[in-house]
């Protein structure tokens, strides 16, 4: 497919390493992941199909544990991969073209754990994909990858330079762009309308950029309670995108 559009950030250097079943295994299933090594005990790697062309080293649970961070959950499997190829917007975009798939903008969202989150709700929901920005989202990591639960894999994800440059082509490309904030007036439920939605959310605490906000189409809050001042990003995600499945 030509490349179209607004370039794909430069993927830093650094080669992932993943750990967990979900993980590992999702990346062995992905024709488009390159996956260069594999550890796992013997209990792990029972009945697991993996090609002769990757080289796999049989270890026990605490030599796992030293090549993983911290306490990180390994289940008894562990992979060095390389990133995923680069993907243009105007790709995702013309891929999106005939459907009313959503689309998820984070503006700034650089926590690990609630981007892989949000993979995870963006495939549950078929959402289009997700877009960042390069310098402020994390690279792919084995803590993207096992909160993301193997969605890394089939969700596109991708980074561009400039989020506002981004946002004016998503626009021509159809998509009613709602920013999610605290102080808009008006709920999600009462902006959507029938366009096919782009949702855009931004950092917790620090929420959207204001060049970000004057970028959307639209802003918009979520109805809860005024007992808690604001939602974790992931889950404000996942509610978002299940109000947009189901309008």
């Amino acid at each position: 497919m030509a490349k179209r559009g607004h370039r794909p950030s430069k993927a830093p250097p650094s080669r992932p390493r993943f750990y967990g079943r979900h993980a590992v295994l999702a990346a062995l299933d992905n024709p488009e992941r390159n996956v260069r090594q594999v550890w796992g005990t013997h209990e792990a790697l029972a009945g697991l199909d993996i090609p002769p062309s990757i080289p796999v080293t049989y270890a026990n649970a605490a030599d796992l544990g030293r090549l993983v961070p911290g306490d990180a959950p390994h289940q008894g499997l562990v992979a060095d991969v390389d990133p995923l190829e680069d993907i243009w917007l105007g790709d995702l975009l013309a891929q999106g073209e005939g459907d009313d798939r959503p689309l998820i903008v984070l503006d700034q969202v650089t926590d690990p754990h609630n981007v892989g989150a949000i993979l995870r709700s963006a495939a549950a929901f078929d959402a289009l994909g997700i877009v960042t920005q390069d310098r402020h989202a994390p690279p792919e990591s084995g803590t993207v990858a096992r909160s993301a639960a193997g969605t890394l894999e089939v969700v596109p994800w991708v980074r561009v330079v400039n989020l506002a440059r981004a946002l004016e082509e998503i626009e021509k490309a159809g998509f009613w762009r709602i920013g999610l904030t605290g102080h808009a007036h008006q709920t999600l439920a009462e902006v959507m309308g029938k366009a096919r939605i782009c949702l855009v959310l931004g950092a917790e605490g620090e929420g959207m950029r204001q060049n970000t906000e004057a970028h959307c189409d639209q802003l918009a809050k979520l109805p809860i309670s005024d007992k808690v001042e604001s939602l974790n990003v992931s889950n404000a995600a996942a509610i978002a995108l299940y109000a947009v499945a189901s309008r």
